[in-house]
Parts: structure tokens; sequence; C-alpha cells
């Protein structure tokens, strides 16, 4: 009988130890009360409480959480009334703090994001509360940060998910948008038109340059030819009349061989001829050339 009690005794023992052991998992905590006030908080680890006289108050996860609040009227600094809902991302940084410190902490901070938002966007006129997005978002931090540190809260982020305007507000927003559409579609064409323009205009330029040039350089080299070519005949000329001398012809057979190759300058080809003064001047010996040929 002894025996069984002592068993018994054991038995009772080892599961009430059990039962007051405790393991805190990663990224949790839990606070512990003594007779109904606060004792410690048990971190990551095994711990083993005293049966009866102490207890878990408050098991608290410390990651990071996410709460989205649904949408809060609020109005605009020019009297614009819309709905904005809120997307507040927090972690418990002291859980002695949470357990203690507010009731209830999601509805705290639910009214606590209301109210500063409220504020917040009480000082901005419509256009700038749809465009300063970032800047509501820090804003609204910094305050629900300040206000929730008391309660071991740290609020991490806060993104403004949705911002409703009115119905008619919307209707002439889209308006808005579609002509300053329009507008961008009439200057963006306006603009191809005028490079198309400055384009065509460009190339004509550019053609009769090139156009004049082309003449130009077929003018240039027409008179340089005609000129190579007067060149090479008096060149010609001179040398044979040279040749003439040096065999010890007269001035008249000269002057006859001058008049043979004037005859062949002037065969059709070009359209300026260039006689000079010497050739004037025995005119009349050719005249007396041909007379005494005729004797």
């Amino acid at each position: 009988m002894g025996l069984i009690f002592t068993i018994i005794i054991f038995l009772i023992l080892i599961v009430g130890i059990l039962l007051n052991v405790r393991v805190v998992p990663q990224a949790s905590a839990y606070v512990i009360e003594r007779l109904g006030a606060y004792k410690e908080t048990w971190e990551v680890g095994l711990h083993v409480k005293v049966p009866f006289i102490e207890n878990v108050a408050c098991r608290i996860s410390l990651k990071e959480q996410v709460v989205d609040f649904p949408p809060q009227p609020v109005i605009t600094k020019d009297n614009v009334t819309m709905q904005i809902d809120t997307v507040v991302y927090y972690s418990i940084t002291d859980a002695k703090l949470y357990t203690y410190g507010v009731n209830n902490p999601l509805m705290a901070i639910e009214n606590l994001t209301a109210t500063t938002l409220r504020n917040i966007i009480g000082d901005l006129e419509l256009d700038e509360t749809l465009t300063s997005r970032d800047v509501i978002n820090t804003r609204l931090r910094a305050e629900l940060d300040e206000a929730t540190d008391p309660w071991g809260i740290r609020v991490g982020r806060v993104e403004l998910k949705n911002i409703i305007p009115p119905k008619e507000i919307q209707d002439a927003m889209e308006k808005q948008m579609k002509a300053e559409r329009e507008r961008r579609e009439k200057i963006l064409q306006a603009e191809g038109e005028k490079t198309s323009a400055v384009l065509i205009a460009e190339g004509n330029k550019e053609s009769s340059i090139l156009n004049a040039e082309a003449k130009k350089e077929a003018a240039i080299r027409e008179a340089e030819g005609e000129a190579q070519a007067i060149l090479t005949i008096q060149n010609a000329t001179a040398e044979g009349l040279r040749m003439l001398r040096d065999a010890g012809v007269d001035d008249r057979v000269v002057a006859l061989k001058s008049l043979e190759a004037l005859e062949k300058v002037a065969n059709g080809q070009a359209t300026k001829i260039i006689i000079p003064s010497e050739i004037q001047n025995l005119a009349g010996l050719v005249t007396s050339l041909k007379e005494i040929s005729k004797d």
C-alpha cells in the first residue's frame, strides 16, 4: 500500500513538473505573473514556473505584424471629403509595456491612426493629398511611433492603401486627364509636322546647294578645258614657229603657218578664239602671199 502511494505521489510530481515547464519559441515572449503581480518576462528557451503561484499572463509574438484598417473619412484643407484606408506595420519591443500599457492595443492604434490622419490631411489641399503620399506616410509613421512608444510598440511603416475622393471629384479628374492627354497628343502631332517641314526644307536647301556646286564645278572644268586646249594649241604653234625659224624660213612662211594653225583652231569646236596681235598685223601679208601664189 505504501509503495502504491509513493508511486502516485511521484507521478503527481512528474506531471506537475511537466505541466509547469514552458519552452518559449523563437520571436516570442511570455509575461509571468506571481500572485497577480508582474514578475518577469521569459525570453527564448526552457523555463519552469512555480505551480499555483505563477502563471503565464500573456504570450506575445515579437514578429512584425501588419494590420489593415478600414477607410476613414477625412476632410482636406479645401473642404473635400474623402475616404482613406491605411496599412500599419508594427512590432512589439517591450512585452511588459504591451501587456499593461493599454487595454486594447490594436483598437488604440486604429483610433490614433484615424485622428492623426485627419490632422495631417486637414493641412493639405486635395491636389497635395493626391501627390504627397510619401510625405503623409512619413509624418503619420513618426507621430504613431512616438505615441505608441509607452505601449511597447514600434511602428515601422505606414502606407496609405487607397485614397478615394468623391464621385464628382473623380469624374472631374478623369475629364481633366482626358483633356491633358488630348493636349499632349496635339502638341506631339504639331511638333512632328514641324520637324517634318524643317527636314524637308533642309533637304531642299542642301539639294539646291549641291546642284549649284555641281554646275559651278562643271563650268570651272569646262573653262579649264578650253583654256588648256588654247594653251596647248598656242604652245604647238610657238614650237612650230621656233622650228621654222631654226630652219631658216623667212617671215612670210611663218605668217602663213600661223594662219593655217588659226584655221584649225576655229574648226567648229571652240566658242571663243583669241587671235594674237602679231597675226592680225600679218593680214596684209596674207593677202600679198595669195597674190604672189596666183602669179
